[in-house]
């Protein structure tokens, strides 16, 4: 199925064949094809894949030429490919093609920065598609929603988000209380309050410095009024 759908087929190639399917690839010439996930390719599929990026052909099931295909492949996994080259459950030679522009995108837990701004995306979307007008989103709320480690990466936020909004009153802000419980037992190593940081003891030591660390940058970046040369002379850093 995996070899058809990428591939093609012709009528009658196999049972049940009843008509022509020109495949993923042979639709995107002149474009681009965006692979997900290709670590899950099984390892029988993977050297016609290797052949297309090489040679620009296909060979649909029961075409007897091939066919040449112009498009431009993206392909994109959460799986250590290099890994499974060395476990033999990728194939080398096919790592290497497709490895030639990489671009590591960190996991979500490394760019918390940016989750407020996506929780506020998702919230306006999901409000518009379930037209529930405007949703605020408390101090609270985001507090939990920025700590927890997201597993899931951005389909669980979003996913998150859409089932909060989903369930909303049309109007009403977002609390913890509206939070899925794994997402509010999620709570600060570091709490802030009057030029004085409070790290509990209990706390796991990296978490712990990252948000002393997070805490002292925000407080100096607050006092200097956001001048970052100011902000890292008083900080000592670069």
């Amino acid at each position: 199925l995996v070899e058809s759908q990428l591939f093609g087929h012709r009528r009658g190639a196999f049972t049940g064949a009843d008509r022509d399917q020109p495949g993923l690839i042979r639709a995107a010439h002149g474009g681009t094809l965006f692979l997900d996930e290709v670590g899950d390719l099984p390892l029988d599929v993977q050297p016609k894949l290797l052949r297309f990026l090489e040679l620009g052909e296909i060979s649909p099931l029961g075409e007897p030429h091939a066919i040449r295909v112009d498009a431009r492949i993206v392909a994109a996994t959460n799986a250590d490919l290099e890994r499974m080259v060395q476990e033999g459950r990728f194939r080398e030679d096919l790592f290497y093609r497709l490895n030639i522009v990489p671009l590591s995108i960190p996991p979500l837990r490394e760019r918390r920065d940016e989750i407020p701004g996506l929780v506020h995306h998702f919230v306006g979307r999901a409000a518009v598609e379930f037209s529930k007008g405007s949703l605020p989103v408390s101090d609270e709320a985001m507090q939990h929603l920025v700590l927890y480690r997201w597993p899931g990466n951005i389909r669980q936020l979003n996913n998150e988000i859409r089932r909060i909004v989903a369930l909303a009153e049309p109007g009403q802000a977002v609390t913890p209380e509206a939070l899925s419980p794994e997402i509010r037992r999620a709570t600060p190593a570091v709490q802030a309050s009057n030029n004085t940081l409070t790290v509990p003891l209990g706390a796991k030591l990296t978490a712990a410095v990252a948000g002393v660390e997070r805490e002292m940058i925000r407080a100096a970046l607050r006092e200097h009024r956001g001048r970052i040369d100011h902000t890292a002379k008083a900080l000592g850093i670069s």
